[in-house]
Parts: C-alpha cells; structure tokens; sequence
C-alpha cells in the first residue's frame, strides 16, 4: 500500500521534463504562495480530461494567488502532446514522464493497464499544494478517476488560507 505524504513534512523530490517549458524542478520553483502539482492519468482517461479543462479555465485566478501550476503524468511525451493539442489545455504547464519511482515516493496509487488505450501503469490523480520551502501544505490522493475537488473551492481555501494564516493539517497518522 503507499505511503501517503503527510502535510508539515518536506516533500520528495520531483524533477520532470515539459512540454514547452523545460525541465520542472520543484527544489527551484519559486511560487509567490504554492505550487500545485496535480497528477493525472493520461491521456486515455476522458475524467482527466474534464478536470485539466476546470483546471484551465482558473488558471488565471490561480495565477493572481501566486500559485505556480504543472500538470503530471507518467505518458510519454508524444502522449503528452497529444493530450495538450486534442483536450486545449492551452497555458497549462504539461510534465510527462512521471516514473513509478517518483510515483512511489509521492505515496500515489498506480493501476495497471485494463484497456487497450492505457499503454503502461500509470499514477491515479492526486492534487499537492506545496509551499515555497518544499513543505507539504495539503494532497488528495484518489484510488480512480471519479470524485475531485472543484478548482472553485480551492479558490475560495486558497483566499481563507492567507486570510487567516491557516496552517496545514493532517500532519499525524492514528
């Protein structure tokens, strides 16, 4: 079973390639309040399709609370790209290429291929909001496409956090 993250703690480490961006290396990313890191499927997945476009249309509202946003997968570039151009993802920051080693170290759950489309195991989505200092504020691991935070309501947390300096919660296992 994985291992999920803990909010409070240091993050692992995470480098990928992108496309049209170069290479992401959360150590160097330099939100002015997080970064959101948010895996995806692939692109054989038309759920993830659905919330890379939400996640799309708040770019610019993310963007105005200084959050720095890439979107992960463990596709292949050429996937990647595919993904970008056919599902008009537009500004959204791709990282591809997401191994099973990192998949593991960020405690995501990985599924093995059951249709034709699905070329190799893949990381199921999760969302990780990661502070400047490579702190762990908050992450949602999904075990299948289905049921995600709407990007509005992070929108709304995102405000009530600065407001009143919330911290992050959730750093202790029972």
């Amino acid at each position: 079973m994985p291992q999920s993250l803990l909010p409070g703690q240091a993050t692992p480490t995470l480098e990928l390639p992108t496309l049209e961006h170069g290479t992401f290396r959360l150590d160097e990313s330099e939100p002015d309040f997080l970064t959101l890191i948010e895996v995806y499927r692939g692109l054989h997945c038309p759920r993830c399709r659905r919330h890379l476009l939400a996640l799309t249309s708040v770019l610019p509202r993310l963007f105005e609370r200084g959050v720095e946003v890439i979107a992960v997968s463990a596709d292949s570039e050429e996937r990647a790209r595919e993904a970008r151009h056919s599902w008009g993802l537009g500004a959204l920051r791709i990282g591809y290429g997401l191994s099973q080693k990192a998949a593991k170290d960020w405690g995501l759950y990985i599924s093995d291929p059951i249709q034709n489309s699905e070329l190799h195991p893949f990381a199921e989505p999760a969302t990780f909001w990661v502070r400047p200092d490579g702190v762990l504020y908050a992450a949602t691991y999904n075990t299948t496409p289905f049921s995600r935070a709407h990007w509005t309501d992070w929108l709304e947390a995102l405000d009530a956090i600065r407001a009143r300096d919330y911290p992050p919660r959730g750093g202790h296992r029972s």
